[in-house]
């Protein structure tokens, strides 16, 4: 299914069109709005959770699995957009949420033993939740303790009870049989605990991507990524089958992944999401996840801030053509092709973690609901720097363009990276024999760019490369 250099874009629903008024967006709106994603040159969907949820990690906390939010529609409507999406020859991922669920889930109190429970006076052991706090919670019905890797509302499954994953299963059945293409596993490194539910040891070393201060306290060798965790995520490749994607959000640095690759098709690489804008660390990042890795690209998504704000608007263009001219799989979230920035959020927040400023709608117009909502969006649209969607469409020059030419071009790149020599603070590196990505992240310019015919250019075709601006040429 995944071959070459796909393309992702992941829709965040509540935020990408709504289509009766309410504010929310729904999978009719999503239909509505297909023609955009097929413009770009996208491969496939991915669809953030749509299922039932009572929203204390909206939509993270499943109540169930095989049916559809009513905020969102019907399983009619998701029918609607499977269809749609094929017809436009783009593929349909959903999230899949395999190792906990909502504490509404009808299995918290009907199948018991589909949970991590302990009953004992003390809490089991020193885990940690992923949000800060300790990991076990008292169920006040039983009295005993239950995990939650994530808030209290987010019980942890027991992939280690074969009942269970037959039960898990047969949920990925279920939506292969609608017709979806694959699912986006998330927080797969949680899937399996060490058996013993042996205490953590402190932390002696920072981890190398963003945690929560009292979750980095202690070394997370027991309470995730168990040495047997290739065999759950076995189990959810033989559920879905062999023609099925599986993209892994496995939060662990690149060398640590090793063990689930044999049963996916994509690995999230993380190292270029929390990069900072300089060119060792860029490059850094890259030789971190060669081919072999199944490397899956993604400088933003619905948990951490939007490269605009965190590169600075102004290298939206430079870091569109890093991110595109890499081999591998590369994941787009909604509004980065129009340059999207961080939003204000909402005050108070609707989420613990603070996350509502990287989720506000895009705006697809100049109206004043931004094309997104004729009603009171549930946080307002952001228009880019550039201008909606309808501007930059009718701009040539636009960002929105920008990204359409560089996923074209990205159908003739071919071969590995190769780094080439540049300049302090700039980035060349070869893609097969005749193909050369030469980007300027310093604050002077490139004198000396490398020479051949320029496929595309972010700015200048010719002469030096400014800062923040890089261009493709062929030898």
């Amino acid at each position: 299914m995944f071959k070459g250099n796909p393309v992702v874009y992941q829709i965040y629903p509540r935020s990408f069109q709504d289509s009766n008024g309410d504010g929310i967006g729904d999978l009719p709106g999503i239909v509505e709005r297909l023609d955009h994603i097929a413009a770009l040159g996208a491969d496939a969907v991915w669809l953030s959770p749509i299922y039932p949820s009572p929203d204390a990690d909206f939509g993270y906390d499943v109540a169930d699995h095989t049916a559809v939010d009513p905020r969102y529609g019907t399983l009619g409507d998701f029918d609607a957009l499977v269809a749609a999406a094929h017809d436009r020859g783009l593929a349909l991922l959903l999230d899949y949420v395999p190792c906990h669920t909502s504490l509404e889930h009808p299995w918290f109190r009907e199948q018991v033993d589909f949970y991590i429970r302990r009953q004992s006076a003390e809490r089991p052991n020193n885990w940690l939740a992923t949000f800060g706090g300790p990991a076990w919670d008292r169920d006040p019905v039983t009295g005993g303790w239950y995990l939650h890797t994530f808030y209290p509302e987010q019980p942890d499954l027991d992939w280690r009870n074969p009942a269970l994953v037959d039960a898990m299963q047969d949920v990925l059945r279920f939506w292969r049989a609608r017709g979806v293409d694959g699912f986006r596993l998330d927080a797969l490194q949680s899937l399996l605990k060490d058996p013993e539910l042996r205490d953590d040891p402190p932390a002696t070393e920072p981890f190398p991507f963003p945690l929560d201060p009292n979750y980095a306290q202690l070394a997370h060798v027991h309470s995730v990524n168990a040495p047997d965790i290739g065999d759950g995520v076995a189990a959810i490749r033989a559920a879905a089958g062999s023609d099925a994607v599986l993209v892994g959000e496995v939060y662990l640095p690149a060398a640590q992944r090793d063990p689930y690759l044999p049963h996916l098709d994509v690995a999230f690489a993380f190292e270029l999401l929390f990069c900072p804008r300089e060119a060792g660390a860029v490059r850094a990042a890259i030789e971190s996840n060669p081919g072999e890795r199944r490397p899956g690209w993604v400088l933003s998504n619905h948990d951490f801030s939007r490269i605009a704000s965190r590169w600075g608007p102004e290298a939206a263009r430079a870091a569109a053509m890093l991110h595109l001219t890499l081999p591998g799989a590369a994941f787009l979230f909604q509004g980065d092709e129009l340059g999207q920035p961080d939003g204000p959020g909402h005050d108070p927040p609707y989420d613990r973690a603070r996350r509502d400023p990287y989720r506000h709608p895009l705006a697809w117009d100049e109206t004043p609901g931004a094309g997104f909502s004729s009603g009171q969006p549930w946080l307002a649209p952001l228009r880019a720097p550039d201008g909606p969607v309808s501007v930059q469409e009718r701009d040539r020059g636009s960002l929105l363009w920008l990204y359409r030419d560089l996923i074209a071009l990205r159908r003739e790149l071919d071969g590995p990276v190769s780094f080439l020599d540049a300049p302090p603070g700039a980035l060349a590196f070869s893609r097969g024999d005749r193909d050369v990505v030469a980007v300027n992240l310093g604050a002077e310019p490139w004198r000396d760019p490398p020479a051949g015919e320029v496929l595309l250019a972010t700015h200048e075709a010719s002469g030096p490369i400014r800062p923040l601006a890089g261009r493709v040429v062929r030898s």
